[in-house]
């Protein structure tokens, strides 16, 4: 089975994380944290600061490592390494995606997440009730 190797950007606003909805492919209209492929000479760091920049015209700071998920879809097997992450400069713009929602701690479960999300979704909610982060989990940390 074909192993994918991407990143995923869990953007942090206080209490709030974007999450964006599928535009495109198999999994069309599911909810998931921005990210994608890792390319070739690439750092998973700079990955993502690529990746949210062309998906979402936004620059971020990447922060803390948070987890790593390995799930098996049907046709492929995703390892998807996860970040905390910030934004530091401009809006986000959908470019690739059909919906995007900011989602406090009692609205995680509104939105149907991919499969692979899914676990990410329990940590964030395990971290946030337990321990709050700061305001910036980035906060020194410089953008790439």
């Amino acid at each position: 089975m074909m192993t994918l190797q991407v990143v995923a950007a869990v953007i942090r606003d206080g209490g709030r994380i974007f999450a964006t909805q599928r535009g495109y492919g198999e999994h069309k209209d599911g909810w998931e944290f921005p990210g994608g492929k890792i390319e070739q000479g690439e750092t998973p760091r700079q990955a993502l600061v690529r990746e949210i920049r062309e998906e979402l015209d936004t620059e971020i700071s990447v922060g803390e490592y948070l987890t790593t998920v390995e799930y098996d879809y049907p046709a492929f097997h995703l390892s998807m390494q996860c970040y905390w992450c910030a934004i530091v400069e401009g809006t986000p713009v959908l470019k690739e995606h059909e919906a995007a929602r900011w989602l406090d701690l009692d609205s995680l479960d509104s939105v149907a997440w991919l499969p692979a999300d899914l676990s990410v979704v329990e940590l964030i909610r395990e971290k946030l009730s337990a321990d709050p982060l700061p305001e910036d989990p980035t906060a020194g940390i410089e953008a790439l």
